[in-house]
C-alpha cells in the first residue's frame, strides 16, 4: 500500500499549495493548446497533481485510498516484486491516456483547461472490478449494495452519455478511458483475470 499512500501525500500537498498559488495550478494543469504548441508534453501527466477544489481533491483521494489499497495489494501477489512498479504505471497510465481524447479535441483551443486525478482513479477502480467483479459497491445515491460489475456498467454509461452531451464542465471522457484503460492495462497483465471475470459474472447472473 506504500506507493497508494505515496500518491495521496504527493498529490494532496500539491494540490493544497495550489489553490493559494495560481502560478503552480497554471505550469501544472492540462492545456492541449500548451502541449501542442509549446512541447509541455509533461502536463499530459502533471494535471493530476493539482485539483479545481477541496470537495474535488476529497473524493479524489478518498476513491483513490479505497481502491488503491487493494488493487496494490493484489498486484503485489500477483506479480511479486514487480507488483509496484505495475501498480504505478496502472496509475501514471490512466492520468496519461485518459487525457488522449480531450488532448485531440481541444489542441487548437487555447482557452481549454482541466485538472485532476479523475482519469488516474477510474483506472484503479476498474482494475479492481476486473478482479473482484462481485464485490459489492455502495454508491453514494443508491442505498444498497451493488456487484461491482454493474457499478461499472452503469459508470461506463453514464460517462459516455455525458460526455457526449458535454452540458457540465466535468471530464466525462477522462472518467470513461481512465476506466478503459484500467480494465485493458490489467486484463493485459494477467490474462486469467478475464476469465475470472467472465465466469463470476455468468455464475452470478445463472444463480
Amino acid at each position: 500500500m506504500f506507493v497508494t499512500y505515496v500518491i495521496i501525500a504527493v498529490t494532496a500537498t500539491i494540490s493544497v499549495l495550489a489553490f493559494s498559488n495560481r502560478g503552480i495550478a497554471d505550469k501544472l494543469l492540462f492545456s492541449p493548446y500548451m502541449i501542442s504548441n509549446h512541447r509541455q508534453g509533461y502536463r499530459f501527466v502533471s494535471h493530476a497533481l493539482i485539483h479545481g477544489d477541496w470537495m474535488h481533491l476529497l473524493v479524489n483521494m478518498f476513491v483513490l485510498l479505497s481502491f488503491g489499497q487493494a488493487v496494490e495489494t493484489y498486484f503485489d501477489v500477483f506479480f511479486g516484486i514487480k507488483g509496484k512498479y505495475l501498480f504505478s504505471l496502472l496509475y501514471l497510465g490512466g492520468i496519461a491516456l485518459s487525457s488522449l481524447p480531450s488532448f485531440g479535441r481541444y489542441k487548437s483551443d487555447p482557452y481549454y483547461r482541466a485538472v485532476g486525478a479523475s482519469g488516474a482513479v477510474s483506472a484503479v477502480v476498474f482494475a479492481s472490478i476486473l478482479i473482484q467483479p462481485l464485490s459489492p459497491i455502495r454508491f453514494v445515491f443508491i442505498p444498497v449494495d451493488i456487484p461491482a460489475f454493474i457499478f461499472g456498467a452503469m459508470y461506463l454509461a453514464y460517462s459516455a452519455y455525458m460526455s457526449r452531451k458535454g452540458a457540465d464542465n466535468i471530464g466525462h471522457d477522462a472518467h470513461f478511458w481512465g476506466a478503459v484503460f484500467g480494465l485493458i492495462f490489467t486484463g493485459i497483465l494477467k490474462p486469467a483475470l478475464l476469465m475470472g471475470f467472465i465466469n463470476q459474472i455468468g455464475n452470478f447472473l445463472g444463480s
